[in-house]
């Protein structure tokens, strides 16, 4: 339940307001109150006294409005709320959210909240596609903003594609499921490995891969969102965390990371091996920069590296729960299966770097989860954050009661 939970509801211009009247009545049924604050654009949509009476509270539609409790209500109602739900967010509403620009009602108090946030997007098609728009998307998934990804359909404009704000009974149930999911996993240990690794040559240059770590992030973030302490142990990548549930380990190689997850596995009653773990490193890496030859060739001579997911493996009790990531180009699912028996996990979640979107460098991700009975399920593209959680909730609602 979220009876008595605080629910700061923005709205900005586009047709998709009309929407939000529902989305309220939906989190007042739950029990939660509800204030809202609008963009002046927005009130062409919807009005202030459909809002007021669904609500219960006064709309905010100005920095310094007559009708303001307070005179700096952007700060005060940034204290009153447990979260923030921006819905419809248009491409404007966005920009300014992604650059800092503070110029009205609900920009500044999005610049000055300091808890979490759901952005639900809704413009045309072709807006929804332009780089400007992605990336300034790319800025608030990099800042632990949750993208309420827009649906797929008819647009108001004629258009069809992508760019539909998506209903609001999914976007209350995401919200709900924040609000509510935190104790779904106390008293968990969670061992979780992202990012790439990098083998050194010499003290310049490095084997390794495109990972950049952002799957390990979310899957650390859902985890302790849900009550586990998370132990990350993650390879060099550019994103932070800021959960105090999550103890982040920085590794650089493949050695290093072994030894890492060697040290924590034991206390973990979840692992989840989401690195790109390089298959091999440099035999015997140079100490000094090796400079270029007279034939300008260059032999290195390479070894295996530990395989860090079939060591843990070989280690886990009964009561231990082991899953790792595969990463496939051609027969996607029976070389995934073969991995799950060799390495003797508990389940298996597959990318294929034949679908786009999915893979290396991209906020979004397509996973197929294979358990060690062959159960499959499959999951459509989306974003990592939401990929991650899908996991995170098939663990509760598969193994939770093992621990």
């Amino acid at each position: 339940m979220i009876k008595g939970k605080k629910i700061l509801l923005g709205i900005s211009g586009g047709i998709a307001a009309y929407k939000s009247a529902y989305l309220i009545r939906h989190f007042k049924k739950a029990g939660a109150e509800v204030k809202v604050i609008v963009t002046t654009s927005a009130l062409e949509f919807i009005t202030k006294i459909t809002l007021e009476s669904l609500s219960q509270n006064t709309v905010y539609s100005s920095v310094f409005g007559k009708d303001n409790d307070y005179s700096t209500e952007h700060i005060s109602l940034t204290d009153w709320a447990d979260v923030l739900v921006v819905a419809p967010a248009t491409a404007n509403i966005i920009g300014k959210f992604a650059n800092g620009i503070a110029d009205d009602a609900l920009s500044t108090t999005f610049m000055a909240f300091d808890k979490k946030i759901f952005i639900a997007p809704a413009m045309n098609c072709k807006m929804y596609e332009n780089f400007a728009f992605q990336k300034n998307l790319d800025i608030l998934k990099d800042n632990n903003i949750t993208i309420i990804e827009p649906d797929e359909g008819f647009l108001a404009c004629g258009y069809e594609g992508k760019g539909r704000m998506e209903e609001p009974k999914t976007i209350f149930n995401t919200v709900k499921h924040y609000l509510t999911g935190n104790n779904k996993l106390k008293g968990f240990n969670v061992l979780i490995t992202g990012g790439p690794t990098y083998e050194a040559i010499d003290p310049v240059r490095f084997i390794g891969n495109h990972s950049s770590g952002l799957m390990g992030i979310e899957l650390a973030n859902s985890f302790a969102e849900k009550g586990a302490k998370v132990t990350l142990i993650t390879g060099p990548t550019n994103y932070n965390v800021e959960n105090p549930a999550i103890e982040k380990i920085n590794v650089v190689s493949a050695k290093e990371m072994y030894n890492a997850c060697k040290k924590h596995f034991s206390k973990a009653n979840v692992a989840i091996l989401a690195a790109a773990v390089a298959d091999f490193t440099i035999e015997k890496p140079e100490s000094s920069k090796i400079k270029k030859g007279s034939n300008n060739e260059l032999k290195l001579n390479l070894v295996p590296t530990v395989d860090i997911l079939a060591f843990l493996g070989g280690k886990k009790s009964k009561n231990q729960i082991l899953g790792g990531f595969a990463l496939e180009t051609d027969n996607e699912e029976k070389n995934a299966i073969e991995k799950l028996k060799k390495k003797n996990l508990d389940f298996i979640v597959l990318n294929s770097l034949k679908d786009k979107g999915a893979g290396f460098k991209t906020h979004t991700n397509k996973i197929t989860i294979i358990n060690n009975n062959q159960d499959i399920f499959r999951y459509k593209l989306q974003s990592k954050k939401k990929t991650a959680d899908d996991i995170v909730e098939y663990i509760i609602d598969n193994y939770s009661k093992k621990k």
